[in-house]
């Protein structure tokens, strides 16, 4: 499961049937929104199709070896303390690799930091800082955003710092992807928003033979985050006031990302003067996600989690193989090297278990993932464990197939006990092709723009509206 060369193309394979036992508007606004909509749409629904066709001929493998220089971190690390700068460089700023079809509002900056690990441990991480040329119209001083992505894949190619160098990224196979969020992104900017986007801890790290993204790991992803907010702060020549306000946005991962990073502040960086977290749709709970995985669409996620359980946690590694079938060995293996759309392509609405071991375990993962060791590892990521720190805004769909709604209920309930701010928004967007995880993919870009003004208010003084009193309802079973 390390990080090694992003090889050969895989051919794809057809498993069976049978299911798992378990169970305002600027420049970049409302045009920009319905554009990526529609893509959206059409790559789901392209690489949904691919999943279940032969695989074609690769074409030849794109350059990524001008990344090397940068991406790869000093070794020893250099003296100092979490947040530091270690590097930085200037960072193109690009919705396609040419560059000609729109521009951004901003200047970009490629930055590397220090940080911790799951354990504990100095690395480094990297990230891009984002500085607005239009200027800062609300309250108080130009404030930043700490924007943890969503998922991407787990190959180096697939950082969201790398990709907004290039717009699109494309080397072989179906081993493409771009930055899905850019609409988010692009509009914060153009709305006067700094932002530092982090790629996480281990994330588009050269580190060829060492440990690999720490996936969904509830630890490194908050302080990677908050390490990430230090960091741009340092940078000199920005308009950010060093003590100016700060707040976290993150989607699934990043959600879990920027919950950890509003739980973690009080002891970790007490120093950041924090006024909100958006939530769209967190990964709040792992370990209620495995049924859900099963047969999806985004069933390669599983293969991004257990990547990422062995990376910060290597002494898991033999128990871990020791649970999958052949197929399950080259699901985890091939899915540490490439990008999300190449992992629907290959893996999408693939069954976890069959009793012969043809599919990718050879235990039922329902007993796997619903007993110790594995679930205990699973819990531990769990959000919900500390007071955050500052007003929270949780944002998901009733009906969401792929991460389950009542984790954000469990969620808002359990900071809601510790005496936070938190208002819990449901999207009610009925069922819709339930495994092609339609109700996780949509709603965040409906409901974007409700976040981004969330965040507006919050660094605008306006007064927030928790709503820990209401008590919604189930999630339909």
């Amino acid at each position: 499961m390390s990080k090694g060369a992003h090889s050969q193309r895989c051919r794809m394979q057809i498993l069976g049937s049978t299911p798992w036992r378990g169970q305002s508007r600027s420049r970049t606004g409302t045009t920009a929104y319905k554009r990526v909509l529609t893509g959206l749409l059409v790559v789901v629904c392209a690489i949904a199709a691919t999943g279940l066709t032969a695989g074609v001929a690769p074409p030849a493998r794109a350059d990524e070896t001008k990344y090397l220089e940068f991406y790869t971190p000093p070794d020893p690390l250099p003296p100092g303390k979490p947040g530091d700068l270690i590097r930085s460089e200037p960072a193109r700023l690009v919705y396609e690799p040419s560059g000609q079809l729109g521009s951004w509002v901003a200047t970009g900056t490629r930055i590397m930091y220090r940080t911790t690990n799951a354990k504990g441990e100095p690395v480094a991480a990297t990230g891009v800082y984002l500085e607005p040329h239009n200027p800062w119209p609300g309250k108080g001083p130009r404030p930043l955003i700490a924007y943890a992505p969503g998922p991407y894949g787990l190959g180096d190619q697939c950082a969201p710092s790398r990709l907004m160098d290039q717009g699109i990224h494309f080397s072989q196979g179906f081993d493409l992807t771009f930055n899905y969020e850019e609409t988010f992104l692009a509009t914060m900017v153009a709305r006067g928003f700094a932002i530092i986007v982090a790629d996480g801890v281990g994330m588009g790290i050269h580190n060829p033979g060492g440990p690999g993204p720490e996936f969904a790991n509830r630890l490194s992803a908050g302080t990677g985050l908050l390490d990430a907010a230090r960091a741009a702060m340092q940078l000199p020549g920005t308009s950010l006031d060093p003590h100016g306000p700060v707040a976290f946005w993150g989607w699934l991962t990043g959600g879990q990302a920027a919950g950890s990073a509003v739980e973690q502040a009080a002891t970790y960086a007490p120093e950041v003067n924090i006024v909100g977290a958006a939530l769209n749709t967190p990964v709040a709970n792992l370990s209620l996600m495995p049924p859900f995985l099963d047969g999806n669409l985004l069933v390669g996620a599983l293969a991004y989690v257990l990547n990422g359980v062995v990376n910060a946690y290597p002494e898991t590694k033999d128990l871990l193989i020791g649970t999958l079938a052949p197929r399950g060995l080259h699901f985890v293996q091939w899915s540490s090297e490439i990008c999300l759309v190449q992992s629907v392509a290959d893996f999408a609405f693939r069954h976890l278990y069959f009793p012969d071991n043809t599919g990718y375990f050879n235990v039922d993962p329902a007993t796997l993932f619903g007993n110790d060791p594995v679930k205990s590892l699973l819990l531990a990521q769990n959000l919900g464990q500390a007071k955050p720190t500052g007003p929270v805004y949780i944002s998901t769909n009733r009906y969401d197939t792929f991460n389950p709604y009542q984790a954000s209920v469990d969620l808002k309930n359990d900071w809601c006990a510790k005496g936070a701010d938190v208002q819990l928004w449901t999207n009610q967007e009925p069922p819709f092709l339930n495994k092609a995880s339609i109700n996780t993919l949509l709603p965040y870009f409906i409901d974007g723009e409700r976040s981004m003004q969330w965040l507006a208010d919050r660094f605008n003084g306006l007064p927030t509206t928790p709503n820990c009193a209401e008590a919604p309802a189930p999630q339909p079973a």
